[in-house]
């Protein structure tokens, strides 16, 4: 049995879809589904169970010796959520103990961090997880903070014996740094989709796309830049790393290669078979001081472990995703 926590969500929706496709044997999703169109995320599956997060412990124990892995994707992504205690709760103290119930009981764990732990990236984007590097990392919203205490606790277990509580071990253990991810079955995400989405329909619809002015001196209108990481291949690094069970760490999960939003904007007007049009807006006061202007994922620890499959280009990943699903009446994966 594998369990995903926010397995009706973005990234683990796409994570059932392709443990299903390689015949693992029973899945489980732990999400909420609520009262929108979440459902349809899953609507293609074939699931053992789907639990409530707040029951997940009592089904867990209730099958305990049949779970092998737990892929915890759950978490509150947003990234101007100011309920601090909601966060902490939900992305620190709940996989803090399903951390300690998978060492306890011999299930490996792979869960998701972010990339928004790294901050402005003044400190650039390298993943090592030691402690001295983890501490001086200073995230700039509540969920990058949430996501980095997790890390920063982990790593405190693995590598700071002397001053934590001995506990279990999982067997095998993973954090992954998604940057910023696109792809299918993110419709659910309202103002959180990402940019490629959010774009879409004023594109089909004739109208500009907007991209955010810039305030900082080094990047131009719509030059602001990001590492984009199609969702099908974070999903691919998770399988792997499944496949791989001696593999432990925190690794990023992006491409490597930082590209601007106009690139992005680009993309989606050619992949719609639209003319360009680009109209630059005001960036929100809110998150004025709070904005990441670079991020790119430094690879090279995930592909000295032995990964060596190829990143999607974003020119690609935006084609795939616009014509295959976005402009299709079955849009999900």
């Amino acid at each position: 049995m594998i369990i995903v926590t926010g397995g009706a969500g973005f990234i683990g929706s796409v994570l059932v879809a392709a443990l299903e496709r390689k015949g693992v044997g029973d899945i489980v999703v732990c999400d909420w589904l609520g009262s929108d169109d979440k459902w349809k995320n899953l609507s293609k599956r074939a699931l053992r169970d789907v639990v409530k997060p707040e029951n997940l412990f009592e089904y867990l124990e209730q099958h305990k010796g049949e779970v092998e892995a737990i892929f915890h994707m759950g978490a509150i992504s947003s990234t101007t959520e100011k309920d601090a205690d909601l966060i902490i709760e939900t992305n620190f103290t709940l996989p803090r103990n399903l951390w300690k119930w998978c060492g306890k009981n011999n299930v490996r764990f792979i869960y998701a961090s972010s990339a928004a732990t790294y901050g402005d990236g003044e400190l650039g984007f390298k993943d090592d997880e030691r402690p001295e590097s983890l501490e001086a990392l200073r995230p700039l919203n509540p969920y990058g903070w949430s996501k980095h205490v997790f890390d920063r606790r982990v790593s405190r277990l693995v590598y700071d014996k002397e001053n934590v509580v001995d506990e279990p071990m999982p067997p095998q253990w993973v954090g992954l740094k998604f940057f910023n991810v696109y792809g299918p079955n993110e419709y659910h995400k309202g103002d959180q989709m990402s940019v490629v989405c959010k774009l879409f329909e004023p594109v089909m619809a004739g109208a500009a796309a907007k991209l955010f002015k810039s305030d900082h001196p080094e990047y131009g209108d719509g030059g602001q830049l990001r590492d984009f990481v199609y969702v099908k291949d974070c999903v691919n690094v998770m399988l792997w790393m499944y496949d791989h069970k001696d593999v432990n760490g925190i690794f990023n999960v992006g491409t490597g290669k930082a590209r601007s939003f106009k690139d992005l904007a680009v993309s989606v007007f050619k992949a719609a078979n639209k003319p360009e049009k680009i109209n630059y807006i005001d960036m929100p006061q809110q998150l004025k001081g709070k904005y990441q202007y670079f991020t790119e994922a430094d690879m090279t620890k995930l592909r000295a472990v032995g990964y060596d499959q190829p990143f999607t280009e974003l020119e690609d990943g935006i084609r795939d995703y616009v014509q295959n699903y976005l402009s299709s009446k079955d849009q999900y994966e």
